[in-house]
This record gives structure tokens, C-alpha cells and sequence, in this order.
């Protein structure tokens, strides 16, 4: 299983961020910009993390948001926002964030596959800096080993 392209309305560059909750919703709406949620998906991913704390914070400076695929999933999908400021989201040792990845899945079994691809592309000790770094959305697709949209599959 591979991640699903990743259009350039679902990569954020350089955004502005007054806290996660406004990391998350940057993401958020890279997701419903691409169609692969509805607007209440944001409000999903940000009900997970103040329901079970900050355990989205995966690696120092990097946090994957996602909610249980549901209704407001409308196709499998990813996004990605670089923050112009870093932003605490409360984790003892991974805060604070500078790389927001957005995932929206349709079932379960799809969510455990894309994490595992991923957390591959971080076993790059480097990856996280050069993503919070990257200025075009083909370096992050670059970083990340994903198609853009077009690259022979359909987006997400």
C-alpha cells in the first residue's frame, strides 16, 4: 500500500499557527481542499487530541493528526503544513511542532498501512528539518516519496 498523491492544495508552507488547534485545522483544511474530508473531519482530529492527550506528537517537532474514518472521510488522503512558528501540543518530549501531517482514511485497515509508510520515510533522522524547510510542495513530495497528482493514480 502507498500513500495517495499529495496535490499541492494540500501542502502549507510557512503557515501561520497561534496553537495546534490552529496546526490542525491548517491540515484540516489541506484535506477538505483536496476532497478527501468535510470541514467536521478538523473537528474530529481536534476532539482525538483533547480527548487522549498529545499522542500525535510522533517525533521531536513532527505530529500526525487523524481521526477513525467515519462520515466525514470522503476518500483516503493526506496533508502537510509547515509552521512559520513552531506550536506546543502539550507532549513531555517531541514539542514543539513544526511539521503537521493531516491523514483522513476510509477504513481501519488503511490507516495501520499508510502510518507504517510514514513512519519509513521518518526512520530519516533529518526528515522532519528538511520538510520544515522545504519552500515548494515538490520537495515535500520529494522527502515524503509520494506521486503528485497526476503521477498515474487519481487523487485522493
Amino acid at each position: 500500500m502507498s500513500l495517495p498523491p499529495l496535490p499541492d492544495a494540500a501542502v502549507a508552507l510557512g503557515a501561520a499557527a497561534a496553537d495546534w488547534r490552529a496546526a490542525v485545522a491548517v491540515v484540516g483544511a489541506g484535506l477538505v481542499a483536496t476532497g478527501a474530508a468535510k470541514p467536521e473531519y478538523t473537528e474530529s482530529m481536534v476532539r482525538m487530541i483533547e480527548e487522549h492527550g498529545p499522542y500525535v506528537v510522533i517525533a521531536p517537532g513532527l505530529a500526525l493528526a487523524h481521526a477513525r474514518p467515519g462520515p466525514e472521510v470522503l476518500a483516503d488522503g493526506f496533508a502537510v503544513a509547515t509552521l512559520a512558528e513552531p506550536v506546543a501540543f502539550g507532549h513531555p518530549h517531541n514539542d514543539p511542532v513544526r511539521v503537521v501531517l493531516g491523514l483522513a482514511v476510509t477504513a481501519n485497515d488503511r490507516h495501520i498501512g499508510f502510518v507504517a509508510q510514514l513512519a519509513n520515510t521518518f526512520n530519516d533522522s533529518d526528515a522532519v528539518e528538511r520538510i520544515a524547510e522545504a519552500t515548494t510542495a515538490d520537495k515535500v513530495r520529494s522527502i515524503l516519496s509520494v506521486p503528485p497528482v497526476g503521477a498515474g493514480r487519481e487523487p485522493a
